[in-house]
């Protein structure tokens, strides 16, 4: 089993499946907070539904409106279980912290998968 390590943006214990972006996630115009759907057509995944998975993206694009996004989606149970990252900006640390969301960054995303499962306890993700 590999492991992890990252800064804790807001700490929780989660286990989940990987959706893992390459590319930067905007949450504002980009994620409909309707569906939990990424609504952005030229992104990789355009169409992909982001509740309740563990998203895994290099950082956030976009508006400071985001940080509401997530809010909007967590209220409506349509959020991410977390949030990993390499590079956290306010926007999502922001967003997270107001939605209860587990996140972590400073982490190499290039030892995550989309299918993988993994298992988040603090500053810790284990690769299952």
């Amino acid at each position: 089993m590999d492991q992890l390590t990252g800064r804790v943006i807001y700490p929780g214990d989660v286990s989940g499946r990987v959706l893992k972006s390459e590319l930067p996630i905007g949450f504002f115009g980009h994620v409909d907070d309707e569906t939990g759907e990424i609504k952005e057509k030229e992104h990789p995944l355009y169409g992909s539904s982001i509740s309740n998975t563990i998203l895994v993206f290099p950082h956030a694009k976009g508006s400071t409106v985001g940080s509401y996004i997530l809010y909007s989606l967590k209220k409506k149970n349509l959020a991410p279980a977390a949030l990993v990252l390499e590079q956290c900006e306010i926007i999502v640390a922001v967003g997270a912290i107001i939605s209860e969301i587990p996140t972590l960054d400073e982490i190499n995303i290039s030892a995550l998968n989309s299918g993988d499962n993994v298992h988040i306890s603090g500053e810790v993700i284990r690769i299952e």
